[in-house]
């Protein structure tokens, strides 16, 4: 009888410290499966960025490929450089001074560039088409999905 006594109250103790682990592991858990749920999140607007700046990305294409496309070579040569405006927050449809290049929207939340680079008679690959000059173009598209930004850039020729 003097045994039982003297255990009283310590199965109390060790419910609570393995209460107190349970818990512990439960909040870790919960803690890593809010981290799991942004970083796909995250990843989903990356996709989604990048699809839509693809697909103003070969928007900008087929408006070169119109027949009686023309459009003033960039000069100086430092308007030739790739827009910088592609990376403003307040991107929008419009022409921009740093560049000159105007921006055409496609939907809401992308958007496409096109610079005339000039012509060339010995472009690296020839257009199947094509034997005297080419007019090679760079056509930059812009896609914005949550806070997530791509651009992407295509050199296109056209005789």
């Amino acid at each position: 009888m003097m045994f039982r006594a003297q255990q009283r109250g310590m199965v109390l103790v060790v419910s609570l410290v393995f209460l107190l682990l349970l818990t512990l592991i439960g909040i870790s858990s919960m803690q890593s499966a809010t981290l799991q749920e942004k970083m796909a999140g995250s990843v989903t607007f990356r996709n989604q960025s990048f699809q839509t700046a693809e697909a103003a990305l070969r928007v900008g294409e087929s408006s070169i490929q119109v027949s009686g496309y023309v459009l003033d070579p960039c000069t100086p040569s430092a308007k030739c450089v790739p827009p910088s405006e592609s990376t403003l927050d307040t991107l929008s449809a419009g022409v921009y001074g740093a560049s000159g290049v105007r921006w055409y929207a496609v939907g809401t939340n992308a958007f496409y560039g096109i610079q005339n680079l000039g012509t060339t008679t010995t472009p690296i690959i020839r257009p199947p088409t094509c034997s005297g000059s080419v007019t090679v173009y760079r056509v930059t598209a812009v896609g914005i999905q949550g806070v997530t930004r791509t651009v992407l850039e295509s050199i296109y020729g056209k005789c």
